[in-house]
């Protein structure tokens, strides 16, 4: 009985030791997969708060792109009605500069180019007709028309009678102060000269700002596509580094799943271990004792019965001797 107490708490000692150990590696495991879950649900979380701020900035970018665009070109449409404006009161005012010099400098007049008659008109100039054709205007030589002329120079005599309506009447005690037909029109020509230089002053201004508006919208255009084309990658791998880590995390959970329940195995082996073996463990050496009380019992017994029956015999011998 001893010795299958023995080689009993040999096993049990064993077997508690090994899944003790076992049970250790588990719970580790265990411990381990719950850091993993917990680091990669942190990196998913951050991920998709980066992936979101990216994507806000992308269409933040693109809203700014798109009124970047209307502005320029609300700057652009103004900048050549400025343009064709200017220049057609450019050409007005050549008109009316040509149209002083008919008067106070001849020498200087450009006339109107000469009409085309057409073979009906030829044919009614022949017979003594009167032509119903439009008389060209303008200058000769020139882009210059007579139809905006004329109505510039129709709000010219208008303003100029109405400064005259109200400027103050001459000295009646003084003669005016004479001036020669050139020196008139010598002035009037000099204030066209000066309007046209202004036109063109402001032309010139309004062309160099337009050339730099546009390279500015250009560098602007190139720099956000940069942006646009960097965050659109940058969302692109960080979405594809959330997809790779959602898919790590399923296979850590499921890691987990396993090992708690061959945790849970161990567990319940161990108990059946304790039901098994915790009374043999507890009164093994109570057991033992008294197996070795016992057996000195039994060897003192023997010994005294060895003893009382050698006894026995020297008494029996001596009374055959007798």
């Amino acid at each position: 009985e001893q010795l299958d107490d023995d080689s009993k708490k040999e096993y049990c000692d064993t077997q508690f030791d090994q899944s003790e150990d076992k049970k250790k590696e588990i719970d580790h495991s265990i411990s381990d997969s719950e850091a993993a879950i917990s680091e990669m649900e942190g990196s998913i979380e951050a991920l998709k708060g980066e992936i979101e701020g990216l994507e806000k900035g992308i269409k933040a970018l693109d809203k700014a792109v798109a009124e970047a665009t209307e502005q320029r070109k609300a700057e652009n449409s103004e900048y050549k009605e400025l343009m064709t404006n200017n220049k057609l009161a450019v050409e007005v005012l050549a008109w009316a500069k040509n149209r002083l010099n008919k008067f106070y400098n001849p020498s200087l007049y450009r006339p109107p180019a000469k009409a085309e008659l057409s073979s009906q008109d030829r044919i009614v100039v022949s017979m003594g007709g009167t032509l119903t054709t439009t008389v060209p205007g303008g200058i000769a030589g020139t882009n210059i028309g007579a139809a905006a002329a004329l109505v510039q120079v129709a709000a010219h005599n208008a303003i100029e009678q109405q400064r005259r309506r109200e400027a103050p009447p001459p000295p009646p005690e003084t003669f005016e102060p004479y001036t020669t037909k050139g020196e008139e029109g010598r002035g009037a020509v000099a204030m066209i000269d000066l309007l046209v230089k202004d036109l063109a002053k402001e032309m010139q201004e309004a062309g160099v700002s337009e050339k730099d508006a546009q390279a500015d919208y250009e560098k602007l255009m190139e720099d956000a596509g940069a942006k646009r084309a960097a965050d659109s990658k940058s969302a692109t791998e960080k979405a594809g580094a959330k997809a790779d880590t959602e898919e790590a995390l399923e296979a850590e959970k499921d890691k987990k799943a396993a090992t708690v329940k061959t945790h849970m195995g161990t567990a319940k082996y161990i108990a059946s271990l304790h039901q098994e073996c915790d009374w043999l463990l507890q009164y093994y050496e109570a057991r033992k004792a008294a197996r070795e009380s016992e057996s000195e019992s039994l060897v003192g017994a023997k010994a005294v019965l060895n003893g009382a029956d050698y006894a026995l015999l020297q008494q029996a011998s001596s009374s055959s001797a007798s």
